[in-house]
Parts: structure tokens; sequence; C-alpha cells
């Protein structure tokens, strides 16, 4: 009956699982235990390259803490205007960069373009001494509108970013969504696409508080051991951090929730634009829909328990209705039945 968020779910059995295993005797504090060690093969060998993987708990965390080492005080990060980082990290992203400003840009579906972003870095007075300095680039995948980044659109994206000598993070709370969606390999869509870090969630989909700071470019995570440290998020028993990733990647646990979510989204969209004075508002990519629903229908559902949130205003007829990986058919089909029940009984007032 919740479709509020992906974060008011439980944990994956699989990760509750490795918890409890990982909690048997004892293991070296601070990263030093072998399941921390681990990650650094296992997330190599999922993206198919090299890398260096720091374990956070929190999405502002790894965004906050990434970006700290990529823009300097007097940089300048450009995002999307609906970005989490600039809409839902109450300055995080500044603090942690001592000062950084982020400029944000429009764009359709979410998604930023490589146009706009090429167009407003060459109006930013680069080397001019009263000007913030471009520094980064963040783009979101998915997108806060639940859409989906190409390939192509993340390479033209990074072009731009290696022409000005930019910096390219990506925010990926809800990555595997992304990745299930485009049917493409980590590596595809991200290092080979020109991302210099990542932040991997976990959390959204299906692990109890684990994200992964992934960095592509090496040379870059020099100083995100104290960075983390100074910030408060170097756990001492980091083997809990850890076990909650190694099982999120194993056996491809980390697609086959996102697939189910993603499923369960498109489920919920096709059945509810079948009603009338219904209208999606972006395209469902991922796992969640933005819909406008006539207010009876709203009230209705409300009235009869099912959560969500209205996204512009507690009066917007625009609502976000959002699945997980334990969404199971049986809530869509009452769902999408409650409404078609709202909408037949206005309907029949005519």
């Amino acid at each position: 009956m919740n479709f509020c968020s992906d974060n008011v779910t439980g944990i994956s059995p699989e990760i509750l699982t490795a918890l409890a295993k990982v909690n048997q005797g004892a293991a070296m504090p601070y990263g030093e235990d072998e399941c921390t060690k681990r990650l650094q093969t296992k997330f190599a060998e999922l993206f198919e390259t090299d890398v260096t993987v720091f374990p956070v708990v929190t999405g502002t965390a790894a965004n906050a803490l990434a970006l700290s080492v990529l823009v300097p005080p007097f940089g300048a990060i450009y995002c999307h205007s609906s970005a989490h980082i600039n809409v839902d990290e109450c300055g995080a992203p500044e603090f942690y960069t001592g000062g950084a400003k982020l400029l944000t840009l429009p764009g359709n579906n979410g998604k930023l373009s490589a146009q706009e972003l090429q167009n407003a870095i060459a109006l930013s007075g680069i080397g001019v001494v009263h000007h913030v300095q471009p520094a980064a680039i963040s783009i979101t995948q998915a997108t806060e509108a639940g859409t989906v980044y190409s390939k192509s659109e993340v390479q033209q994206i990074a072009e731009v970013a290696r022409t000005h000598h930019l910096s390219l993070h990506m925010d990926g709370a809800r990555f595997a969504n992304a990745v299930a969606t485009l049917g493409c390999s980590p590596a595809d869509i991200t290092w080979r696409c020109g991302v210099d870090v990542l932040c991997f969630g976990a959390t959204k989909n299906g692990a109890m508080a684990a994200e992964a700071v992934i960095f592509f470019n090496r040379d870059l995570a020099q100083t995100f051991d104290y960075r983390r440290k100074r910030s408060g998020h170097l756990f001492s028993k980091m083997r809990f951090l850890s076990a909650q990733l190694e099982a999120y990647i194993t056996n491809d646990l980390w697609l086959k929730n996102a697939a189910h979510a993603n499923l369960m989204a498109k489920k919920l969209a096709m059945g509810l634009t079948k009603l009338p004075g219904v209208e999606l508002c972006y395209p469902v990519d991922a796992n969640e829909v933005f819909i406008q629903l006539p207010e009876t229908v709203i009230a209705g559902l409300i009235a009869d328990g099912f959560k969500f949130y209205r996204w512009e205003g507690e009066h917007s007829t625009m609502v976000r209705l959002v699945t997980a990986f334990d969404t199971t058919n049986e809530s869509v089909d009452a769902l999408i039945k409650a409404a078609y029940s709202h909408s037949v009984s206005v309907l029949s007032n005519y």
C-alpha cells in the first residue's frame, strides 16, 4: 500500500543472511576485515577494470564526499535543477567541498543535455577571478524524473567534461534500475563512457544501509580516506557495510531486484494510463511513475490507505509512485483496481 519511496522497504533476504553470517566472531575494524578487502576485487570484476571502492552509509555522504575530491572551494558543479545534490542534500555538497557552488540547468525529462552544458560552460568566465571556476559535472542515473540516460547521452556529456578539463560524477542511487533498463554492462554506462566516479546505490534496492563510492579514475581517490574519516563516515565495524554490498552484487541480486521494481512500475503505469483524465508526466524508464491523476482518484486512493507523494505541493494532482524490489503484483493490481473504482464512480455521476 505504500508507494511513497523505495526507502520504505525492508531488506533483501540474501542481504540479511549475509549480515548474520558476517556477525559471527571478531573481525578487524575500519575496513581491515576480509569482507571489505574483497570488495576491491568484486567491484573490479563487476566493472571490468581496476577500481578503488569506499563503502559509506548514505547516498548524501557518498555524493558529497565524492564531489569534495573533484571540486575546489572556488569551483562550480553543473547539475540538473532537480538533482538530488541540489534539492535534497541540505547543502552537504557545498559544505564538504568547502564552499563550491552548484550551478543548475534545466533539461527535459530530468536530464542534462550536452549542448546546454557546453553553452553554460562557455559563458562561465573561465579564468576570470571574479567567477567560480567550472570543475565538475554531476548527472543522476536513473534521474529524479525516473528516466535513464542512454550511453550516447552520457558519452556526449563526458566529451563536454573532457573538453573543459572537468570531472564527471554520477549519482547512482538508482543505478541498478538504469542498468536493468539499458541491458548493458555496468562498465558500458560508466567508465567506458567517461565517468570518473560513481556513487553506487544499494539502500533503495534491498540493502539496509550501504552505498559504495567507486573511483574509475583512481588518482582522484588519494584523499578520500581522510575526507571520509573527517566527516564521521569511517565505520569502525565496516564489515557490516561491506557484507551488504558483497551480497548485493553476488549472483546479480542487484539487477534482479531492480528488474522486478522496473517491471512493477511499468505495470502500474500501463494500468493507470487506461483511465480517463490520466497522463504520464515522464517516460517510465525505471521504478518511478510520475503521473497526473484526477483529484477524485487521488482522494479516493488516500482514503483507501494507499500512500504516495503529491509531487508539486499539497494540492498538486501530479503524484509520484515508486515501486521496489519487494513490490508485489497484488499491491499493484490493488492500486489500479482502486483507482479504476474511483474513476468509474466519478463518471457515473454524470
